[in-house]
């Protein structure tokens, strides 16, 4: 009798951990279709104009007019949990005369006075900060082998119903995110980073509103980013474009290629 009742419980806590499977995958279908499904899976390039904030203790520590250049670029699934399939430009002021560039191959401060490379943990803050983010995930990694999502069931945060579901991927990274329940899209995220210097565990969390329809996708028009409940980020836009056929040399530096070798972006058909 007591085996018995042990199979009986064992199988209850695999049909639980089914369910949690397949309420995490229709959570996930729910935010694509909501996010514009087929559009925004085929998103190819992405302008974000607006003012980004910086700070330090709260305190605002960089004010700049900014423009965020995106291109997504083909990954192989099987190094889409190592590779960064994205190449950005963050230009600031009016005129744009210094960005930041980044791709697979790393990062790139340019300024009037020439280009200089960014720091390695520069690039590593990132790298881990793309590789994390939701939007990138769902737009990027989502048929990437060992990619699992379980639920953590509703719950009600910041006064708004809510649908938890914990991403994780072959290298045991993990990114809790919270999806509207009535909207469906994701509104705040949570993952742990470990500062490589003093090795202490930094909570990163970035909340996601002033959701509009652009392009026919649905996109956030303000972020704001968190480090261990102090405010470090904040980004407004005023406008947002989807596909705008950027042209190339947006991604190279003024000299030629980033890199010795690097491949020029390949859009996805």
């Amino acid at each position: 009798m007591k085996k018995f009742f042990i199979v009986l419980l064992a199988a209850a806590a695999l049909a639980s951990a089914e369910d949690q499977e397949a309420r995490a995958k229709r959570v996930i279908d729910e935010a694509v279709a909501a996010l514009g499904g087929q559009k925004f899976l085929n998103v190819q390039e992405r302008i974000e104009s607006g003012r980004a904030y910086s700070f330090y203790h709260d305190k605002v520590s960089g004010l700049a007019i900014a423009k965020i250049y995106t291109r997504y670029t083909s990954v192989d699934p099987a190094k889409a949990g190592e590779t960064v399939g994205v190449w950005e430009r963050e230009a600031f002021g009016k005129n744009e005369d210094y960005y930041d560039l980044f791709n697979e191959d790393g990062g790139w401060d340019i300024t009037f006075r020439g280009t200089k490379p960014l720091e390695q943990d520069q690039i590593n803050r990132y790298r881990d900060t793309t590789l994390h983010n939701v939007f990138y995930i769902l737009r990027q990694r989502l048929h990437e082998p060992g990619l699992t999502f379980d639920s953590r069931g509703s719950d009600v945060v910041e006064n708004v119903p809510v649908e938890i579901v914990d991403i994780t991927d072959s290298a045991n990274r993990v990114v809790t995110v919270y999806f509207q329940q009535s909207t469906k899209l994701p509104i705040m995220q949570k993952w742990i980073r470990r500062d490589p210097v003093t090795k202490d565990k930094d909570e990163e969390v970035t909340r996601f509103t002033r959701y509009r329809e652009v392009g026919g996708i649905q996109w956030p028009y303000q972020v704001h980013r968190e480090r261990n409940g102090e405010k470090i980020y904040d980004m407004f836009s005023e406008s947002v474009t989807i596909n705008p056929d950027l042209p190339d040399n947006l991604f190279l530096l003024p000299s030629g290629p980033p890199s010795k070798g690097a491949s020029k972006p390949v859009k996805k058909k």
